[in-house]
């Protein structure tokens, strides 16, 4: 299960909102993991490549327990488009590994606990050979509970952290507070835990903190997470051609808009403003080398031309209104008509088809190739390897950490397994039925089943969706055609923490940037804040970035 995302979410919390949506390939590029503040050094500062990292990361293994319908390709996540009789599902985990520990998991969880005694953990602990103590927290204010675990003496033997929760102290208390896994699952050593063994490399190279793998993570695609779609139900009725220039999305805006009628044409635009311009990504990814300088994505002239693009869908009045005053949903407005064209994660694909043909069976929704501004071919980057990350307490014993990376093993187990069905979906006939190749999750299921486990490791990723089987190909040949045009930012694979001193740096980036596009700023207030970023230390951060880049080379780039 995903949590909702809001309509205008900042890109904080619609990486939370998205948390089980990342990006996994492999990849041979050296890592770095570092956080320093005022000038000093601390242990998880510095460089891991080479040799070193070589004896660092564990061997791959790909899983062959299930052959998907279809196959990853260009970075996509593999598809599948069925759902088998748990009689015909593969084992993944034919031998119980875990030895009864009681083990206690602090996670994110959009929703509400089921609290102890559940059926649904009940199982999971028997097929995994552990009890699971579950110290769940609210997923939309979990950095501020996580942080004040990590401060304090009273760790629990695993904890989850997201990507974007690595601001602050959390870098320097995970090099602190965190075990050190390579000597269970370097080289080849995690062939013992096959499941984590078939993890795809990069994800692994991402999970190296402070020079060792404390890690254990969920990957995904590679290719970009946020997705134009369009109601290709309603474009079909109306003989709406799909857009393959930032123009003609203007003129077709101008057709389609209808205020009167209570039809806008699309939302808020900005992110895919941002890969139609070819915008950098977020940090760390967000310079390139330009005549053997290093330039950010504030300072490219794509990202002010993505930004006045998006500001002039508003002033043309072609965006709801709803999205203008950062309310409400704009998926649901999107589901119901209201609006056409939307931008957001490609799990919205999924959500809002799997509702809607509950009582619209005809309902179709689509995504449009990402295409470059003027029609040329698109320049889009990499997604992160992996963003989410279980670590264990570096005061656990032995028989603890192996009874976790026991039960991450079962987590990571692929689709169309036995060990991923009760993951997914629960206790057959309690959680979930199965009928017509279909599975169905009961108000039970609902009600107990959320994502949670995937969060302590997952396996490489794929999309299935047997009820809605159009929807997994549309997504997954979607990915496909957009992985064509991916290539990898500088600093691709590398964990890197910025020192502590530029924390606050970017923090006026995104406020601003709704501003402009609604019209309350202008171009100009962004070039100034440009100029005043580089003086408050964005030339520093330069230098900072440079010297990286001296040190780890042209596999860097």
């Amino acid at each position: 299960m995903t949590p909702n995302s809001p309509s205008v979410p900042s890109r904080r919390s619609f990486l939370a909102s998205t948390a089980v949506v990342a990006a996994a390939v492999g990849g041979g590029i050296p890592l770095l993991a570092a956080c320093g503040g005022s000038g000093s050094s601390s242990k998880n500062e510095g460089t891991t490549t080479g040799k070193k990292l070589k004896d660092v990361l564990p061997a791959y293994v790909p899983s062959n327990a299930v052959t998907p319908d279809i196959p990853s390709k260009n970075g996509s996540a593999a598809g599948f488009t069925t759902a088998l009789p748990a009689d015909q599902l593969a084992v993944s985990v034919p031998k119980k590994l875990g030895k009864g520990s009681e083990l206690s998991i602090l996670a994110p969880l959009w929703g509400t606990s089921p609290g102890e005694g559940n059926p649904y953990w009940t199982a999971m602990d028997e097929g995994a050979g552990v009890k699971v103590k579950w110290q769940n927290q609210d997923g939309n204010t979990y950095g501020q509970k996580l942080g004040a675990v990590l401060a304090s003496s009273n760790i629990p033997d695993a904890v989850v952290v997201p990507g974007w929760e690595l601001g602050g102290k959390i870098p320097s208390a995970i090099a602190n507070k965190f075990a050190d896994l390579g000597p269970y699952l370097s080289g080849d050593k995690v062939k013992a835990y096959p499941n984590l063994a078939a993890i795809p490399t990069g994800a692994w190279q991402r999970a190296i903190f402070a020079g060792k793998l404390r890690g254990l993570p969920m990957p995904a695609e590679a290719t970009p997470n946020i997705t134009p779609f369009y109601r290709a139900d309603i474009f079909e009725e109306k003989g709406y051609s799909v857009p393959t220039t930032t123009q003609e999305f203007f003129d077709l805006c101008k057709e389609i808009n209808a205020p009167k009628s209570k039809v806008w044409a699309c939302a808020d635009m900005t992110w895919s403003a941002y890969n139609f311009f070819g915008v950098l990504q977020e940090k760390p990814y967000y310079w390139k080398l330009v005549d053997g300088k290093l330039v950010n994505r504030y300072e490219t002239d794509e990202y002010l031309e993505a930004l006045e693009w998006s500001r002039s869908l508003y002033s043309a009045g072609f965006v709801h209104p709803d999205a203008k005053a950062e309310q409400g949903d704009l998926g649901n407005v999107f589901a119901s008509g209201k609006v056409l064209m939307y931008n957001a994660d490609i799990s919205d694909w999924y959500g809002k088809t799997a509702v809607q043909r509950l009582d619209n069976p005809k309902f179709r929704m689509a995504a449009m190739d990402i295409f470059a501004h003027d029609g040329g071919t698109p320049v889009l980057y990499a997604a992160s390897p992996s963003n989410i990350w279980c670590f264990i307490n570096e005061k656990a014993d032995k028989k603890t950490i192996e009874d976790i990376l026991a039960l991450a093993n079962y987590t990571a187990a692929p689709y169309g397994t036995k060990e991923q069905r009760l993951r997914a979906y629960g206790v057959e006939g309690t959680h979930h039925t199965l009928k017509d190749g279909v599975l169905t999750k009961t108000e039970l299921g609902n009600n107990q089943v959320f994502a949670t486990y995937e969060y302590i490791a997952s396996p490489a990723p794929f999309r299935a969706f047997a009820d809605q089987p159009d929807v997994a190909k549309g997504m997954v040949e979607w990915q496909q055609r957009q992985g064509a045009h991916v290539k990898k930012p500088l600093f691709y694979g590398m964990q890197i923490q910025e020192p502590a001193r530029f924390a606050e740096l970017n923090s006026q980036f995104e406020d601003l940037e709704k501003d402009i596009v609604r019209g309350r700023k202008k171009i100009s207030d962004m070039q100034q804040n440009v100029s005043d970023w580089k003086t408050r230390g964005g030339d520093k951060l330069r230098d900072w970035y440079k010297k990286l880049l001296d040190e780890t080379g042209e596999s860097a780039s």
